[in-house]
């Protein structure tokens, strides 16, 4: 349960790069003398479109849309996904899939509808917690470790550091309107989960509901 937890938060948030992506800072390919001008500019180029992408995201408040999941099996699940900042998000998988994450601001839970079973994490030790506030800063918040830019994405590679060793995130967004395309998660067994998401809506207000937790009793957890 704690995997779906990672993938739904090193996710959100929505896969693979164009071939002929160029990294950004770029490799100086001019004079020796040149190369320090040439990478400050670089460097300039990318904390601009990071900064860009931070005030995309944190003027989200609410989100609705659908996405789909390919697993590291080569599995296929959907669903819809819900979001109200701050710390509020509701993943909720179609059958044959049997989960719900819900998030309420306190806490995480994976539910397993079938068996009215819940794992209960605290939000603010999952990753979750930087895409759920009001203000996102992907380079302060995050180990962002590079940027790629072509016509269609604008490409952005975090790594995440734990016990087990390094998760790594790559989040893909539409190179003319920055919008949240996909991500895909590496576990750090080397196992990729991709999520594309579609069908956004900014604009819809998710009913509260939506995002409650039943502590007490999963059987009487909300669900549609």
């Amino acid at each position: 349960m704690g995997r779906v937890v990672a993938t739904v938060a090193l996710v959100l948030s929505a896969v693979i790069a164009s071939a002929t992506a160029q990294t950004v800072p770029a490799t100086p390919t001019g004079t020796a003398a040149a190369a320090p001008q040439d990478s400050t500019d670089s460097e300039a180029r990318q904390r601009a479109l990071v900064e860009r992408i931070n005030g995309s995201l944190s003027n989200i408040q609410t989100l609705v849309g659908d996405f789909v999941q390919v697993g590291p099996d080569g599995a296929r699940t959907e669903g819809q996904f819900f979001i109200q900042k701050p710390g509020k998000v509701r993943f909720e998988y179609k059958p044959p899939s049997r989960v719900d994450v819900i998030a309420d601001g306190q806490s995480v839970v994976v539910r397993d509808r079938k068996l009215a079973t819940q794992d209960l994490y605290p939000l603010s030790q999952t990753p979750l917690r930087y895409l759920l506030s009001d203000r996102i800063d992907l380079g302060r918040d995050t180990n962002l470790v590079s940027v790629a830019v072509d016509d269609v994405f604008v490409t952005l590679v975090i790594e995440e550091k734990q016990f087990v060793g390094t998760n790594r995130l790559v989040l893909m967004f539409g190179a003319k309107d920055l919008q949240l395309r996909q991500w895909t998660v590496t576990d750090p067994q080397g196992y990729d989960t991709t999520v594309a998401v579609y069908n956004l809506d900014t604009k819809k207000k998710p009913d509260p509901d939506l995002f409650k937790i039943n502590y007490d009793n999963p059987d009487l957890q909300n669900t549609r």
